[in-house]
């Protein structure tokens, strides 16, 4: 007789008849759509598709958890009307949050996190995990825990570097050109649009073989690229402001266009821009990421999450997962980078209805 099996069957029966009893609809749906699933894998898949069932289902539940906890204490330390809009947030914006944060405290205190420097070499090439080194060497023999925690602030440090400056100079062309209109108004959006029109990968290479892989030029690069973007969400929602009659007595009592856009158009234009921010910034990682992936990004020895795993690809054809881990942080930071950008764009009113 196997005790898990009727360990699993009954928990997962006992909680979806708990669940029913005191009317949590909710959960006893997903409780006993669970058990209904377990039962059809179960049968073909035996006990070891239970186990795997088990384990998904913890990773679940320990995420859920996680999110929660963490929403709370963000909702305790908060001010009043931050808490208030902290509570709206659901587990998978807090889990998003929770994301962000570890990955944030990763990058900043890398020094201190990582056993090791970020190049030294302290074993043999492809070295097994052992007890001082939990994930393992990479082909030159250093510490791939450690070098992932420095891929933290390097991918993502530089990510964010781009995305920033992306972001500024396409938010303050899409304001001025919706000030001005025109002529200079539709110039500027032809350029845009010319722009745009290029596969972002492509124009990147090209670039980057003609400037070289200079970390100033990168970020250059690849704010150029995705700068339009920017600049056609703020050039729409900012047209929607510009045509207000408060805009216009503004214009009335002698306002310059900076004061115009400072005042009057960036207050009331926020709420997508936040939430454009967000996705601008999963772009830039993910290319910036492909392109050290190429050979392109960020040089060796600066430890990249898209170069480790080119580097350490060989790994995967003699079953180690360890190049996996450095694809599943960029994995993980997109998400989670989603989860809270999909929560402000249903709090953003405009975009919501």
């Amino acid at each position: 007789m196997n005790y898990f099996v009727l360990g699993y069957y009954a928990l997962l029966i006992g909680t979806s008849c708990a669940a029913a009893y005191y009317g949590r609809r909710g959960a006893f749906m997903t409780l006993f759509s669970l058990t209904l699933i377990s039962f059809v894998v179960g049968i073909v898949g035996g006990e070891s598709a239970l186990w795997t069932i088990t384990l998904c289902a913890g990773t679940l539940a320990l995420s859920a958890g996680t999110a929660y906890a963490f929403r709370e204490f963000l909702v305790n330390i908060a001010g009043k009307e931050t808490a208030k809009t902290l509570r709206t947030a659901p587990l998978t914006a807090s889990f998003g949050m929770f994301v962000i944060f570890t990955y944030a405290v990763m990058g900043i205190f890398a020094p201190m996190i990582a056993p090791y420097g970020e190049a030294e070499v302290i074993a043999s090439a492809f070295a097994p995990a052992d007890e001082n080194m939990l994930l393992g060497a990479d082909q030159l023999g250093r510490d791939m825990l450690s070098r992932i925690v420095y891929g933290a602030r390097n991918t993502v440090g530089l990510a964010l570097a781009a995305t920033l400056l992306a972001f500024f100079m396409g938010a303050f062309a899409g304001l001025f050109a919706a000030t001005k209109g025109g002529n200079l108004d539709q110039a500027m959006g032809r350029v845009a649009d010319v722009i745009m029109s290029i596969p972002s990968l492509i124009f990147a290479l090209l670039l980057l073989s003609i400037f070289g892989t200079n970390l100033i030029v990168l970020v250059i690069i690849v704010a150029i690229i995705y700068a339009p973007r920017v600049f056609r969400l703020t050039r729409a929602v900012a047209g929607n402001v510009v045509v207000m009659d408060y805009i216009e007595a503004a214009r009335l009592r002698g306002e310059g266009d900076l004061y115009l856009i400072r005042k009057e158009i960036l207050p009331n234009s926020t709420a997508p821009l936040i939430a454009e921010f967000g996705l601008e910034f999963c772009f830039v990682f993910l290319l910036i990421a492909g392109l050290s992936f190429l050979g392109l990004g960020i040089q060796p020895p600066t430890a990249d999450w898209g170069s480790m795993v080119r580097e350490n690809a060989t790994l995967i054809s003699f079953g180690e997962m360890t190049p996996l881990i450095p694809a599943g942080a960029i994995a993980l930071l997109t998400v989670a980078v989603n989860f809270v950008v999909d929560w402000m764009l249903w709090r953003s009113a405009g975009i919501k209805e």
